[in-house]
């Protein structure tokens, strides 16, 4: 894990670094990332002569950390909460998939120092979602639990682009889907689109004419959370996808066990959202079997 001021005089803070270092996650918390393990394994099989490591960067040291990476011969960053969408703001250039999920996720970092961004967000839950259950996001009524931030709207843009017959947006601060259900009147039928709050009436109504609900919100990061959906209220034709990660089963999945619903959590959508960065920064298909086996060993080392 490595901070600013080590950014600050790169060759000294990795001195005893070989490969160099040359990729990196950047969030505020980000220790408890797994992209490291994942992506050093695809390094390593490819023989690609470079590491991948954690950078904890403050909001405040963003825009310096984003003028010393070139200047330390990254390759590329990925980033996570909170920087998605000041990263959006501070590149050079963006791929439309950044622009569609309003942030950036993937950094290309070129050798004249121009930061190029792209979102795996959205692409890397479609694939997940179809390996999760054999199906495509164009075929299901989704609801989205926490739709108002950054993944959920990356995800809830990725839904309509696709098609989705019906989608239903919750959030617990209801104006915070606003902004969101704007940018998609420009792709998606209002007649399909739902937006409400997060009530047990609201999920009562909804839930039995849904078929996938994708959970973004942050109910669960503690395995003693309780789930956002009562058992209760989840039905046996019901799939349920968590963004959230962690060694164990998460409590949304515990509940769906209870209610016999199909479930995963978002270890596929890291995997997948992994799998497509590295293809941006080295023009090359990524190894996924051995990423999907590095980031396995990690997680149940974690758990």
């Amino acid at each position: 894990l490595y901070t600013i001021a080590d950014l600050r005089d790169w060759p000294r803070a990795t001195a005893d670094c070989t490969p160099p270092i040359r990729l990196a996650v950047i969030g505020d918390p980000v220790a408890h990332s797994a992209s490291p393990p994942m992506h050093n394994a695809a390094l390593t099989a490819l023989g690609i002569p470079a590491r991948y490591t954690r950078l904890h960067i403050h909001p405040a040291e963003l825009p310096e950390a984003l003028t010393l990476l070139p200047r330390a011969h990254f390759i590329g960053i990925n980033c996570t909460i909170p920087h998605k969408a000041a990263v959006h703001a501070a590149v050079h250039t963006r791929h439309p998939s950044a622009d569609l999920a309003g942030g950036v996720n993937t950094v290309l970092i070129q050798p004249d120092g121009t930061l190029h961004g792209y979102s795996t967000d959205g692409l890397g839950l479609s694939r997940a979602i179809r390996e999760a259950f054999g199906t495509s996001l164009a075929t299901q009524r989704i609801l989205i639990l926490g739709a108002g931030g950054g993944a959920g709207r990356a995800i809830a843009m990725q839904c309509a682009t696709e098609g989705c017959p019906r989608l239903t947006l919750m959030n617990r601060t209801l104006a915070k889907l606003t902004p969101l259900a704007e940018k998609l009147q420009t792709l998606y039928p209002p007649d399909r689109l739902t937006l409400t709050d997060i009530t047990p009436t609201t999920l009562a109504t909804h839930l039995p004419h849904t078929d996938l609900i994708i959970n973004c919100t942050s109910l669960g990061m503690k395995s003693d959370t309780p789930s956002p959906i009562p058992a209760t209220l989840i039905q046996p034709h019901h799939c349920l996808y968590d963004t959230i990660y962690i060694g164990q089963r998460t409590p949304l999945q515990r509940a769906a066990d209870t209610a016999h619903a199909r479930n995963a959590n978002g270890l596929t959508m890291l995997l997948h959202q992994g799998a497509l960065s590295f293809e941006h920064w080295f023009h090359r298909p990524a190894p996924l079997e051995i990423m999907r086996t590095a980031l396995l060993a990690h997680t149940s080392a974690q758990g």
